[in-house]
């Protein structure tokens, strides 16, 4: 049987990618320095694509993202070098950036709004393409590509798909094949949305090229249209789309078609079963006639490898990530034609581990009360205000600031044993002294204890729980260069012990003003993880949000007034399908309030969240009972102030004034258009005055200028209204 396996990540070991476009930006390489290193970081892709399977497709490579090289090869952006390639990605005029479907890969989004109305892709240039023109050229298709983009009006993008699809046609005609992904064929698309991808790819018709059809993250509901489209092979997700199966059931393949199926996940570690997924493919033949097996999913959103990990030798044994996944694909080939000892020893029984009874048992005796806090907003409001007597438009960051180099290497000596805890200690308490000291002169008014201490949001928290494991090198990229390590979530998740008091009650006895407890979501500890799928999803949720409740029990008893749950991919995590959304934000929603069930009144709850179609979860963030809400709105100029102006929101809202994502320092009267707007939509009394997001990634000096605008802002503001 055929294998074809797409989406391998093009980070490279040791973060290669990273290293070779940061070096850019530092001026360390020169254009053809980097030019260079990137082909070679490509060709070493392509060869281990070449080890494992069949076929593959190339030209997957990207100086920072594939949609805005699309835009680009259009004609939306005309860049006539690197450096204002460079500046749509991270300089003032850097697009919006939000989640690629409901994963943690973001995606730089195109605006047609700038766009005249007679616009018909009339400077594209395909070069980049037909350079591959001897293999499988990897192509984002017309209809993902437009769905995914911003300013097209229903009118436009009709005229605008149609076009698109003839430009395509005509590249096309060059080439013997292409690969071509499709995964917003797998949105809930209105009959209408259909018929126009039924009539864009009938353009297709007349062309000779094998089109390699690819859909994935979920299933497609209008498959039998589909099958009609001129198309040689037609990939289909049989992991993340479960209805896929069934719609090949009930209306068979087309046997002048190849069925692409996507039978290893491309999304989670667990290793696939072998046999399960053999028994599948066997069942599956009496469907369809020609079938090529694939990942269900593109592999960068796995570590390259499990080679080198330091892991528990049962969890080895129970993983795989890019490079295992295609082999993983060899062996169900194999074993698909009778070859099974390989495929045996790969999926070796080793038992149960990581099961904890008191964690179950806590889980089970879970009420509805339990999910409730008894204190309604209005008797909080009245309690906090009176205890923490912020100002009009009170001013904080979002929780951490610039992690320079100082920080990375005390932090690599202590994980290495050559300082000991007691001086790592000192040096993390003297980093906090320094940033509540600054945050104090500039007169910021909640302050954070900077979290010089935590290496990730999410992986800090997963090395304080019992029942998460973490990686050295399962590194994965978020967006550009931005890299993390998703943790492991293998058993039942417990809190032995104080997980960040240590370090915010060091903070808070620095200064008379508030300093925030910082905590990051179970929502975003699920989505940022790979998480064990042998339970249910939501008891893993309401595992994590005990500990986290936990947590806000001792910073109260430390004398700590305001906590902030980071939830950033509340949204994120959302099914595909807007008809699964009501069971999954349930759940999701009642772990957050599961966390401040118990928190006293006087507490003031605050959440984050970022990078959302907020008009689209409103309804389920009013039902989170937190106090005050800050969200990022920069990139997008405010334009989420309309979704809460829609609805009763009586609460209090930080709307970020300033792009931390991007090196670029918004000046005063920048920050001031987004607040004036806000206040059109806020009353005076509930608005915060913050930065989009945390300051981790940012340099020093630009973060001391950016807070001291802030800040200057809201003092200007003060006196409007004093």
């Amino acid at each position: 049987m055929d294998t074809y396996a797409y989406g391998f990540p093009r980070l490279g070991e040791n973060r290669k990618f990273k290293k070779i476009v940061e070096s850019l930006w530092k001026k360390e390489l020169s254009e053809d320095e980097f030019k260079k290193a990137l082909s070679e970081l490509e060709a070493n892709i392509l060869s281990t694509y070449k080890k494992f399977v069949n076929k593959h497709p190339v030209g997957e490579m990207t100086k920072y993202d594939k949609m805005l090289d699309t835009a680009c090869m259009l004609g939306i952006y005309k860049v006539k070098n690197l450096d204002e390639y460079y500046q749509l990605c991270r300089g003032k005029n850097a697009l919006e950036l939000t989640k690629w479907f409901n994963t943690n890969y973001h995606y730089l989004v195109p605006d047609f709004s700038r766009i005249n109305d007679d616009f018909l892709f009339k400077e594209v240039n395909f070069d980049e393409i037909k350079k591959y023109k001897k293999g499988i050229p990897y192509l984002i298709g017309p209809f993902t590509f437009l769905k995914l983009s911003k300013g097209i009006d229903s009118r436009k993008f009709k005229r605008y798909l149609l076009s698109l699809s003839k430009i395509y046609c005509n590249s096309l005609n060059e080439l013997d094949e292409i690969h071509i992904d499709e995964p917003a064929f797998c949105l809930e698309l209105s009959d209408e949305e259909i018929e126009l991808i039924k009539e864009a790819y009938n353009n297709f018709k007349t062309s000779k090229c094998k089109i390699y059809l690819f859909t994935y993250y979920d299933s497609v509901d209008f498959l039998k249209e589909l099958y009609n489209l001129p198309v040689y092979a037609i990939g289909l997700d049989f992991i993340n789309g479960k209805e896929n199966i069934h719609y090949i059931k009930k209306y068979r393949f087309p046997d002048d078609k190849v069925l692409i199926a996507g039978i290893v996940n491309g999304r989670n570690i667990w290793r696939t079963n072998i046999r399960r997924q053999v028994k599948f493919l066997e069942e599956i033949s009496s469907y369809a006639k020609n079938i090529t097996i694939s990942n269900a999913s593109p592999l960068y959103h796995l570590p390259i490898t499990v080679e080198g990990e330091n892991l528990n030798e049962k969890l080895i044994k129970r993983i795989a990530f890019a490079k295992e996944r295609l082999y993983e694909l060899k062996l169900i080939s194999n074993a698909f034609g009778g070859d099974w000892q390989l495929a045996d020893e790969w999926n070796e029984e080793i038992g149960n581990f990581g099961k904890d009874d008191n964690v179950r048992k806590r889980i089970k005796n879970l009420r509805d009360k339990d999910f409730e806090r008894p204190y309604n907003y209005t008797e909080r409001y009245r309690k906090q205000k009176e205890i923490l007597n912020l100002p009009l438009f009170p001013t904080t960051t979002i929780g951490s600031f610039p992690q320079d180099r100082e920080v990375r290497r005390k932090r690599y000596l202590f994980k290495k044993g050559k300082i000991n805890n007691d001086e790592y200690k000192k040096f993390i308490q003297n980093k906090i002294k320094d940033v509540i000291k600054f945050q104090e002169e500039i007169e910021l008014d909640v302050l954070v204890h900077g979290e010089f201490e935590r290496t990730d949001m999410v992986e800090f928290f997963a090395q304080k729980l019992d029942g998460i494991a973490t990686t050295e090198n399962g590194w994965i990229i978020s967006y550009g260069t931005r890299c993390y390590r998703p943790p492991i979530i293998y058993g039942d998740v417990s809190r032995p012990e104080s997980m960040t008091i240590d370090e915010i009650s060091f903070a808070q006895k620095q200064t008379q003003k508030p300093v925030k407890g910082m905590l990051t979501g179970p929502v975003t500890i699920l989505a940022w993880s790979y998480v064990r799928s042998d339970i249910p999803v939501e008891e893993v949720a309401y595992q994590i949000a005990l500990c986290l409740q936990d947590e806000i029990k001792d910073y109260e008893e430390k004398g700590i007034k305001i906590v902030q749950i980071d939830e950033p991919a509340f949204r994120e995590k959302a099914p595909i399908k807007k008809r699964n959304w009501d069971k999954y934000f349930n759940w999701a929603v009642k772990s957050f309030n599961l966390i401040v069930s118990q928190a006293k009144p006087e507490t003031q709850i605050h959440t984050h969240m970022c990078y959302s179609e907020f008009g689209e979860i409103i309804k389920y963030i009013l039902k989170m009972d937190f106090d005050v809400i800050t969200i990022e709105t920069s990139r997008s100029k405010g334009d989420i102030i309309e979704y809460f102006q829609n609805v009763d929101f009586k609460r209090q809202i930080g709307l970020g004034v300033w792009d931390i994502h991007s090196p670029y320092v918004p000046g005063v009267e920048e920050m001031k258009e987004i607040v004036n707007r806000a206040l059109k939509a806020f009353p005076k009394e509930n608005f915060w005055i913050n930065p989009d997001c945390g300051l981790k990634t940012r340099d020093w000096p630009e973060t001391k200028i950016a807070l001291k605008n802030l800040v200057k802002l809201a003092k200007e503001i003060r006196n409007v209204f004093s």
